[in-house]
């Protein structure tokens, strides 16, 4: 498959090489990338370890051996070439005789994020710490000061005593990410709020909006095992189980993912679904009235069916 892709975004970065091509050949490496991805390895380490350990990987790899740091910076110097070759998959399969996007089905999943949700915090909760954080900077300065007086008596006027405590610092570079941290929530409301129409400058977040210190980008989802700090991941599959569309958000529920993600679809596979199924997530009477004004005939569940209830009449 990968002999047939249109691999020059790549190979181009390597064209004006003085000293020759790179170490290893960037198909092959394109080559070992795809096939770990399509058979679950992540790790950039795992791979090398399977370059070493699995027959496919070393056939793929014509028995190189790079290693991990290598593999991690070929995706990270390639990483839009890479994800562009989800279009070209799609096409090839079409021009093999797979069937035009048809009845399609939709569904998220929450993809866990590098990031604990117990470094998360909630806007009102960064109040609290803020006002705690400046409370006992301030005893610490305090004893700052008391420790200088007592160290000048000690050991003379002219000697060093003003460098701030390591507890000092911690505190102060804690109470300046959380400072951030509300910035970025403030910015976030008031987005949410000039889309929606409102222009006020008054506009405050929610009291439990969150923001993780670790990954911020990501969000408290509640998945299969409880709640997360996670993505929602959003795929679209034809009657072949081929992946017609795929898109990663922030949004915690699935309900302003359909017309987005029928939009998705349009893009990526190049065909409008003629019948789209989805859960009960999607359902709402503002997703059911844009759909009725779209060609797709739709099925959405009203309401999450119950545990062992057998389906009605």
């Amino acid at each position: 498959l990968v002999e047939h892709l249109d691999l020059s975004a790549i190979t181009t970065v390597y064209a004006a090489e003085d000293r020759g091509y790179p170490p290893y050949h960037p198909v092959m490496m394109t080559k070992v990338l795809v096939y770990a991805y399509c058979v679950g390895v992540f790790s950039s380490r795992r791979i090398q370890r399977r370059l070493l350990e699995d027959i496919p990987f070393r056939v793929l790899a014509a028995g190189n051996e790079p290693d991990f740091r290598t593999i991690a910076d070929f995706r990270k110097i390639h990483l839009t070439a890479l994800q562009g070759f989800f279009e070209q998959v799609l096409q090839m399969a079409r021009e093999l005789g797979a069937a035009r996007v048809g009845r399609v089905a939709l569904d998220g999943t929450k993809v866990k994020a590098n990031a604990s949700k117990h470094k998360a915090m909630t806007y009102k909760r960064m109040g609290e710490k803020q006002r705690q954080l400046r409370t006992e900077v301030q005893q610490l300065l305090a004893q700052a000061e008391a420790a200088d007086a007592a160290e000048d008596a000690e050991y003379g006027a002219d000697r060093r005593g003003d460098e701030l405590p390591a507890e000092l610092q911690r505190r102060e570079s804690r109470l300046k990410r959380i400072r951030e941290a509300k910035r970025v929530l403030e910015a976030r409301a008031k987005e949410e709020a000039a889309a929606a129409g409102d222009s006020s400058e008054r506009v405050k977040p929610d009291p439990k909006a969150q923001y993780n210190f670790t990954d911020p980008a990501s969000r408290i989802m509640k998945g299969p095992d409880g709640f997360v700090q996670a993505y929602n991941a959003q795929v679209a599959v034809d009657e072949q189980q081929l992946i017609v569309g795929q898109a990663v958000t922030q949004q915690t529920n699935d309900k302003k993912q359909l017309l987005p993600m029928i939009t998705v679809i349009e893009e990526q596979s190049g065909i409008t679904p003629t019948q789209l199924l989805a859960d009960a997530g999607y359902c709402s009477d503002e997703n059911l009235a844009a759909i009725a004004d779209t060609p797709i005939d739709a099925y959405i569940s009203t309401r999450k069916q119950k545990h062992g209830e057998r389906p009605g009449p």
